[in-house]
């Protein structure tokens, strides 16, 4: 067979593989990461053989590496370095110069190596982690814009351009001192002078390049003249003796400053994404399942050495940045792996004569494994912080270190507005609030956007909007109205919840980041969700049927029941068996269970609207299995409970328990004709500092006190013994007039509030989020 005509069967294989690998992966609801590699390792040499030109197939997975970097300096532009310049840079450098201190002098008293230089060439490879994989999870995961997100990709980022240095370096590692900082100057020169270069033609020539593209009108012309820019820069660092891919990342960053950064990204991402197939195969086809199964225990032991290890060095050093303990913790777990580029590091050391053929295969095998499981681990984390947050005393350590970072002088203390996350959304609500002289404080965790909460006077908090010790300093509890715009879901879902936990009343508004979430949301108590992409449309086609003669209140109306609907007429059908696996997918993320409903239980033939059980015991709802097999998602309050169902429900382990006595009629669900109401305790109360046996609230106004929140914790049905503090929230459940008396009793009314201080109702933040929506869907959070 002539030779080019092999090239392309062994790549129509390889992408033939990946794409089979891949689909697998995603019926079996593994990481499709996962798919590709085990698909290289089949048709590579080590396995089927299929592939003959191996050293060609992963020339062009370079691409892939090349094309992943290039998007990732796009996305993550020189003022997001900004944001985490600290970690990355003095985080990143200490992490490598740790990594490789710490494995040379082990490898040395261990007797792994036989010299220095082989001690901080392994050091060196140990050093690196997997920007592709790591970048991956991230994006499949959606938190990039997660504050563990930014942190990972700016110590990558270091670790990528510290390549160069240390293959430039690798040569004289057996050379005499002086010839080894003379190579690190020279590194360090050509990457100073390479990054000069890429400010200067980012600011005089690029943008006028872009612009030209972009006259032509021409897709493929612009497409064309990108890639050739990518790989010519690429090029061009790889002479100098960097790294193609370094020169791909530098690339990114000149073009992420520019106007047409968002459509360079639109068209490159296909690419990308292709090429990143082949290359994860390419990496495949690199391991060889015989040696991994005969030097199994080995391996494995090296596994866990160097996730131990560079968690051990990781996570202090992130903790030393100033950043919470599950940031620290989450960016710990997720570089605890070694990377891809250490291949290129382990090939090179091997044809130096650094290492010997057992221990490059032992690297390589370490490191695929390594790779392989980093995807598991990073979908784990979620649950074991679940685990641990039901464990009291590991809880109470795990909140302590969740503490606002800073916290502005003079918040208001009652009847203000909390905005969560101060981006175009978080900014555009404070201004709309403030103009009507509404009181806000606003909560965000980026230094960069605290500065400008400092320099316009505005009440803030710095610190994590989904920890219940930031809300709590944010006066959630005697807010009238809290506005949720955060960048990642999961912050969003906490926040929420959390939220609630301290005020289950509280008039929540919350930012979809996706159309999937809208449900999702409103279950978990959101008062009302706001989608921006499909607000965007109803403010363009109201404009348009307005311009086109409809009257204005048919036109109101109809944009009305749109919004009524949870934006149904909008979203495109999606399969109950979708609908189920996001569910799933989310809840996982949450404190949740499933839960076999009694059949004895008094709940049996109630509606959800006649439990009232966020109020009674603070979980939700999320689901519900038939024991005919039908799954109802989302249920709404109509919904009948049925002897045999299955119940999904998220909540706090206190909430679970709660509901767990409730659901086995060991507390009782009020009557009929009872109603429950949420009650603040002031310090001012009569009650403070009593027990419920003492005030005799039951016997006094027919009134029973179902729960108590006090500090983010629930104590469900309360015993006599329970005492009642300033600050707590009592769940009161009676007749009207009777709940109206005992409210009068324990909450007597305040003095009259100032004139400006008038109430803030979920109606006017959500017009305030929707007023300052820009027309597309480009958010920049």
């Amino acid at each position: 067979m002539q030779e080019d005509f092999r090239l392309i069967v062994d790549l129509v294989t390889v992408l033939a593989a990946a794409a089979a690998g891949g689909l697998l992966a995603a019926l079996l609801r593994q990481p499709i990461l996962l798919g590709y590699l085990l698909a290289g390792m089949v048709v590579g040499p080590a396995g089927l053989g299929l592939i003959k030109e191996l050293i060609q197939v992963e020339t062009l997975a370079q691409f892939g590496v090349a094309f992943l970097l290039f998007a990732l300096g796009v996305e993550f532009s020189f003022s997001e370095l900004k944001k985490v310049k600290g970690i990355s840079l003095g985080g990143g450098i200490l992490q490598i110069l740790l990594t490789i201190l710490v494995t040379a002098l082990a490898s040395l008293g261990m007797g792994w190596v036989t010299s220095p230089a082989q001690g901080v060439f392994l050091g060196a490879i140990l050093s690196l982690s997997s920007t592709a994989v790591v970048l991956k999870c991230l994006m499949e995961r959606n938190e990039i814009a997660t504050p563990h997100g930014q942190v990972m990709l700016g110590i990558l980022v270091v670790q990528d351009l510290a390549l160069g240095v240390m293959l430039a370096v690798l040569p004289a590692l057996d050379k005499p001192p002086e010839e080894i900082g003379i190579a690190v100057g020279w590194a360090l020169l050509q990457t100073g002078l390479l990054a000069l270069g890429a400010v200067g033609a980012g600011i005089w020539v690029i943008p006028s390049l872009l612009r030209l593209l972009a006259k032509t009108e021409s897709r493929e012309l612009f497409l064309l003249g990108v890639v050739a820019l990518c790989l010519g820069i690429a090029l061009l660092t790889e002479h100098l003796g960097l790294s193609i891919e370094m020169g791909a990342f530098v690339a990114g960053l000149m073009i992420s400053e520019v106007e047409y950064a968002d459509q360079t990204l639109t068209y490159v991402e296909p690419l990308r994404d292709i090429f990143a197939s082949l290359f994860f195969a390419a990496i495949g086809m690199l391991i060889d399942p015989v040696f991994l199964w005969n030097n199994l225990e080995l391996i494995l032991g090296l596994v866990a050495l160097v996730f131990i290890g560079k968690f051990l060095i990781i996570t202090p050093l992130v903790k030393l940045f100033r950043y919470p303990l599950k940031t620290a913790l989450i960016t710990g777990f997720g570089l605890a792996q070694i990377g891809e580029f250490s291949f290129v590091l382990a090939s090179e050391g091997q044809s130096l004569g650094l290492v010997s053929r057992r221990v490059y295969l032992l690297i390589l095998g370490t490191t695929a494994v390594t790779l392989v499981l980093t995807p598991f681990v990073l979908r784990f984390i979620p649950k074991l912080f679940a685990w641990a947050e039901s464990l009291p005393w590991l809880n109470q350590y795990l909140a302590q270190t969740d503490v606002a970072l800073e916290v502005a002088e003079d918040l208001p203390n009652q009847n203000h507005v909390v905005v969560c996350g101060y981006g175009r959304i978080g900014q555009n609500i404070v201004k709309l609030l403030r103009d009507h002289s509404y009181p806000v404080i606003v909560i965000d965790q980026s230094e960069r956007r605290i500065q400008e909460l400092r320099e316009a006077n505005i009440p803030y908090i710095y610190g994590n909007a989904a920890s219940l010790h930031v809300l709590e300093k944010a006066g959630v509890k005697t807010a009238q109205g809290m506005a949720i715009a955060l960048p990642d879901p999961m912050s969003t879902r906490l926040c929420l919840k959390r939220s609630l936990e301290l005020t289950p009343d509280l008039d929540v508004v919350v930012r979809a980041n996706q159309d999937k979430d809208i449900e999702l949301l409103y279950q978990l108590g959101a008062r009302e969700v706001v989608q921006p992409e499909f607000e965007a449309s109803l403010e363009l086609s109201s404009h348009l049927l307005t311009g086109m003669g409809l009257p204005l209140p048919v036109i109101q109306r109809e944009v009305q029941r749109i919004r009524g609907s949870h934006y149904l007429v909008l979203r495109s059908e999606r399969s109950s068996s979708q609908v189920a696996k996001d569910l799933k997918a989310a809840t996982q993320e949450m404190n949740s269970r499933w839960y076999p409903l009694p059949e004895t239980s008094l709940m049996v033939g109630m509606t959800l609207e006649e439990t009232n059980l966020r109020r009674l015991t603070g979980i939700s709802l999320m689901a519900i299995q038939r024991a005919t097999g039908e799954e109802l998602d989302y249920p709404d309050g109509k919904t009948i409970l049925e002897a045999g169902d299955r119940l999904l429900i998220v909540g706090e382990p206190s909430e679970l328990a709660a509901f767990d006595e409730l659901a086995k009629g060991e507390a009782a669900v009020p009557a009929e004709y009872a109603s429950c109401q949420w009650l603040l305790v002031p310090a001012h109360s009569p009650v403070v500092g009593k027990t419920l046996e003492e005030l005799h609230i039951r016997r006094q106004f027919g009134v029973l006190v179902q729960a108590i929140r006090r500090e983010g914790k629930f104590i469900s049905f309360p015993h006599g013994k329970s005492d009642l503090q300033a600050g707590d929230r009592l769940l009161l459940c009676g007749g009207f007039y009777s709940l109206n008396q005992a409210s009068q009793w324990i909450a007597p009314t305040p003095p009259p509030k100032h004139p400006l201080q008038v109430p803030v109702t979920q109606v006017a933040v959500s017009e305030a989020l929707r007023e300052y929506l820009p027309p597309d869907n480009q958010i920049e959070l």
